[in-house]
């Protein structure tokens, strides 16, 4: 079975603001106020809770305060579960994308370096859990991308094929996973964490999901 995996930060949706939020509260609950703005550290956020915190203890002189980082990142991670969807918004036309891909008989999977019940919470506050037929997160295997074993388990749960899929990312570690795993990389070249996406030989580039079946048909049928 045609199987399309996507990422989720950055890719599908741009999380980025609840992300800060919750990076911001830890820096209160320190004492030191908001170190992150959202209108300039929105691809900060998108690499994760752990450079979330050390980008503001640097702006604190503490970049290299791996103990704070670890201390901090649990408590980021609370944070974010009780305001989770406050500030998320899916991009133009990407839940239009994945029932479009659906009506078309692919199977469509979730695989993310978010913790797998931070993802499915997120998915299911935003009421498009059921779009997807897998969703593997940063825990939900012992290892986590680049490493192509949570995209096999993504597509494999789905009740997809791995020779006929692709995956849908925006950023090198996807790239990277889709490499590893043998199969077409898509990324996106939109969302905060934007770059030159193109410089890391994709299959193909995605400027809209109004153009995402037709890659796909491209690229696996």
């Amino acid at each position: 079975m045609r199987t399309v995996v996507f990422d989720l930060d950055g890719t599908l949706a741009d999380t980025s603001g609840d992300l800060i939020a919750a990076a911001n509260a830890c820096f209160r609950a320190m004492g030191e106020g908001n170190q992150l703005e959202a209108s300039q550290d929105a691809g900060t956020a998108l690499r994760g809770g752990r450079a979330m915190l050390q980008l503001g203890l640097s702006r604190l002189g503490r970049g290299d305060d791996v103990a704070e980082i670890d201390r901090q990142y649990p408590l980021l991670l609370e944070h974010y579960a009780q305001a989770i969807d406050h500030h998320t918004v899916f991009y133009p036309g990407a839940i239009e994308a994945v029932k479009v891909l659906r009506d078309n008989g692919y199977k469509v999977a979730v695989c993310t370096n978010k913790p797998e019940h931070l993802a499915r919470i997120l998915l299911e506050n935003l009421e498009v859990l059921g779009h997807f037929d897998a969703l593997i997160g940063a825990d939900t295997l012992p290892v986590r991308k680049p490493d192509p074993s949570p995209y096999y388990a993504a597509v494999e749960r789905s009740g997809g094929d791995v020779a006929k899929s692709v995956m849908i990312g925006d950023t090198k570690t996807d790239h990277d996973t889709a490499r590893a795993a043998g199969v077409a990389s898509v990324l996106v070249t939109f969302g905060p964490g934007a770059f030159d996406v193109s410089s890391l030989g994709p299959d193909a580039l995605l400027s809209h999901f109004d153009d995402l079946h037709g890659v796909v048909v491209e690229l696996i049928g």
